[in-house]
């Protein structure tokens, strides 16, 4: 194996929610690796910010923002895509949502809320790119962001945030079944413990107490650096994981093999 088999120069991906976290280091991955990036994100200044550091590195992206609920918004964001760039070759799913509630204490607007955004908005995404990809006649790769939630019951974690993973899980398998004949790649990472807090988990981990019980549950005894999540992510962007499609990528330090 070379490594001209990750290189992505001449691609041109989408990313969704990369105004921060996971996403704008994924966003930094990818342009790494080669490709040009479109940030898509509700949060305009945090995806410029994005942007810039890309550029800085001698990268090339831009920003569009976009809410992923919406979905003439989205399909703004791949017809600007292709407006700046001419074609999509990667779709990263990844803009996220999460309540720290217990289900029997979610309302209604909460639930749609975190459905919305983590799965309809994957929907929405993935399948305006799909159809983009099929346009262009070239082979595609659509990655999700899944979590250790869609395998596990997880503390301190909703059960619409669990069913939208679940959904996206089951998602992933249907395209990738559905687009194999169009060379489009459906898969997805999931997530263990990561060294960051998405959005609506500020609280979660606050004590020493509760790191050393989480630990307990962790083979590798820690949680994730977000640029741990780079290699996966462009693996499965690249033609590095050119015969793989449907598959659940699992990051989680062993947490779901116990």
């Amino acid at each position: 194996m070379t490594n001209h088999l990750f290189d992505l120069t001449g691609r041109v991906a989408i990313i969704t929610g990369a105004a921060r976290g996971i996403g704008r280091v994924l966003a930094q991955g990818l342009a790494q690796a080669g490709a040009k990036v479109v940030i898509g994100d509700i949060n305009q200044v945090g995806a410029e910010q994005t942007v810039q550091l890309i550029q800085e590195a001698g990268g090339e992206a831009i920003a569009i923002q976009t809410d992923v609920r919406q979905r003439q918004a989205c399909q703004n964001l791949i017809n600007q895509t292709v407006a700046n760039y001419g074609q999509l070759d990667i779709m990263v799913c990844n803009a996220g949502v999460e309540i720290l509630k217990n289900t029997d204490e979610l309302e209604e607007f909460e639930w749609d809320q975190v459905i919305n955004v983590d799965l309809k908005g994957y929907f929405n995404c993935a399948q305006l790119a799909t159809k983009q990809m099929i346009k262009q006649g070239t082979k595609g790769s659509i990655i999700m962001n899944s979590s250790i939630c869609a395998f596990v019951a997880v503390p301190k974690s909703s059960g619409a945030y669990s069913a939208a993973k679940g959904g996206v899980n089951q998602l992933v398998k249907s395209l990738a079944v559905e687009l194999a004949s169009h060379k489009i790649r459906v898969n997805a990472f999931a997530p263990g413990y990561m060294n960051n807090m998405m959005e609506g988990t500020e609280g979660l981990r606050s004590t020493s107490d509760e790191m050393d019980e989480l630990y307990t549950r962790i083979p590798m005894k820690r949680t994730g650096d977000l640029e741990e999540l780079i290699g996966p992510v462009v693996f499965l962007a690249s033609a590095a994981s050119s015969y793989v499609t449907g598959a659940i990528l699992m990051v989680d330090g062993g947490y779901t093999a116990i």
